[in-house]
């Protein structure tokens, strides 16, 4: 029996709340079973000055994650002194993840930068945070499209998360920390509507692990982040929202 009462194959509850924040273009609250984040997204009418330089002029969607002091169960110092190489790598694949849903093309000379925050954390905070950071970013192009200022093609297509796990010899669905901290093996999946990987990032912690574990562990992410896009469909949809749909 999981630490929470799920099945192996079982997501935890998941809720999302669109429109949190009413400054920011796009913004959502997310909760993964306890893990909770809230991801804005805004866009600026500017490139980033590397980009601005290049010959290629296309526009831009970045990401920034956090994990604030208080989201763990022992204090986490604030990150003033530059970033630490954890923050720096999820950032990175929560802005590689995001840019696979969108044409930057059609974009424009504009960057959209979907922030991460952490509010408390019991595992898969990066998977959350891409799934989450997904809808906050359709928000905020869904009212550049609505506006007429780009293309109704510039939003491709959604992109989910998950992770799953070998946890007691068994392939394990969403873990949380508990699970997390005692698994044999760690993956961290991404993917698109039409199936296809955006990142699989895998770990044996101990024992390596065979292609008959890594084919277990991809098909059961893949069901999972199959409700995971069911859900932000229907949540962009209440919103007026047809990015997802």
């Amino acid at each position: 029996m999981r630490p929470d009462g799920r099945q192996p194959d079982e997501l935890r509850p998941v809720r999302l709340t669109p429109g949190y924040i009413e400054h920011a273009e796009g913004s959502v609250l997310a909760e993964f079973g306890r893990t909770r984040l809230l991801c804005t997204a805004t866009v600026e009418e500017r490139l980033p000055h590397w980009l601005h330089r290049s010959q290629r002029r296309h526009g831009w969607v970045t990401a920034e994650y956090s994990l604030l002091p208080r989201a763990t169960q022992v204090r986490t110092q604030r990150e003033t002194r530059g970033l630490r190489g954890r923050t720096q790598e999820i950032k990175r694949l929560i802005a590689r993840s995001l840019r696979a849903a969108v044409d930057l093309e059609a974009l424009g000379e504009r960057q959209c930068i979907v922030d991460c925050d952490v509010l408390q954390a019991d595992g898969g905070t990066r998977t959350a945070a891409i799934t989450a950071g997904y809808v906050a970013l359709a928000l905020a192009v869904e009212e550049l499209i609505a506006d007429g200022v780009i293309p109704r093609q510039t939003l491709r297509q959604p992109v989910a998360a998950v992770s799953v796990g070998i946890v007691g010899g068994e392939p394990h669905l969403d873990l949380c920390y508990q699970e997390d901290s005692q698994a044999e093996v760690d993956l961290n999946v991404v993917m698109t509507e039409d199936g296809r990987f955006v990142e699989v990032q895998g770990t044996a912690e101990g024992e390596p692990f065979g292609r008959a574990a890594l084919d277990a562990m991809l098909e059961l992410a893949e069901g999972g982040i199959r409700q995971l896009l069911r859900l932000q469909a229907e949540v962009l949809g209440a919103s007026g929202q047809v990015g997802a749909a």
